[in-house]
């Protein structure tokens, strides 16, 4: 079954029929809201806001252990993430859409896996590459077939939020090979990968990262909200179609 993973300008997918909502506990604590169980163009598919229904959980207060695991307890096997970004590569504009296939980490102070406490054997997972290969295909091909640009391949740069960065974090990021930043990417993918589940993101780019081109003086949330806006029903477009698939 698939589930999609909702953030900023994505809190909830139109035209979801026979919706119904679970509340599902944990033992990392409580997911970001309850699931939203229902049917995007006749497929079954599980629907989680990231951030919250009302959008009121920072990237850096996200239960992220508790998100992926209610996914996993309801026998989800396959999630897509929509994450907003700033981009930092020329072609990466905004309003792009963006399939990564990279991921630097720069997040602190999160719980990032699973295996942790004594009573846990040390485990390493394979994270060479963090996004599932079969599942980014899959998103790259949907978004063909209905027709909408998407760029394969970047390197999402996660830093830590909520505040945006500097124009100097952003050219360090730059000069580290990263394509887009966003603050949401880690640790969802990683764990992810602990729970035995396929994950690849789908990215919004909604402006240029700071000191870059229009964002060189500084960033413009009202634009921000214009692009998302403007972007987020190609997203759900792509959606459908990868549901129909």
């Amino acid at each position: 079954m698939l589930a999609i993973i909702g953030g900023s300008g994505f809190a909830k997918l139109a035209g979801l029929g026979k919706a119904r909502r679970e509340v599902v506990r944990t033992p990392y604590g409580d997911p970001s809201c309850a699931l939203t169980h229902g049917e995007l163009d006749g497929r079954p598919i599980v629907f989680l806001a990231r951030h919250g229904y009302g959008h009121t959980i920072a990237p850096h207060e996200i239960n992220y252990r508790a998100n992926v695991w209610a996914l996993r307890r309801v026998e989800v096997t396959q999630v897509v993430a929509v994450a907003t970004v700033g981009g930092i590569r020329a072609d990466c504009v905004a309003g792009s859409l963006v399939v990564p296939d990279q991921i630097v980490d720069y997040t602190w102070g999160r719980k990032h896996t699973y295996f942790e406490g004594v009573e846990q054997p040390v485990t390493h997972i394979d994270f060479t590459w963090p996004y599932d290969a079969a599942l980014r295909n899959q998103l790259l091909e949907a978004a063909r077939r209905c027709g909408r640009p998407v760029i394969d391949g970047a390197v999402y740069g996660c830093t830590q939020g909520p505040r945006l960065e500097t124009a100097a974090e952003i050219a360090r990021l730059a000069r580290d090979g990263c394509d887009l930043v966003g603050m949401t990417g880690m640790p969802e993918a990683a764990l992810a990968r602990e729970a035995g589940l396929a994950y690849a993101s789908l990215c919004v780019v909604a402006n240029q990262a700071a000191g870059l081109g229009a964002s060189r003086a500084g960033i413009s949330m009202p634009e921000i909200h214009t692009v998302l806006e403007a972007t987020m029903g190609h997203v759900r477009t792509v959606l459908a179609e990868l549901a129909r698939a």
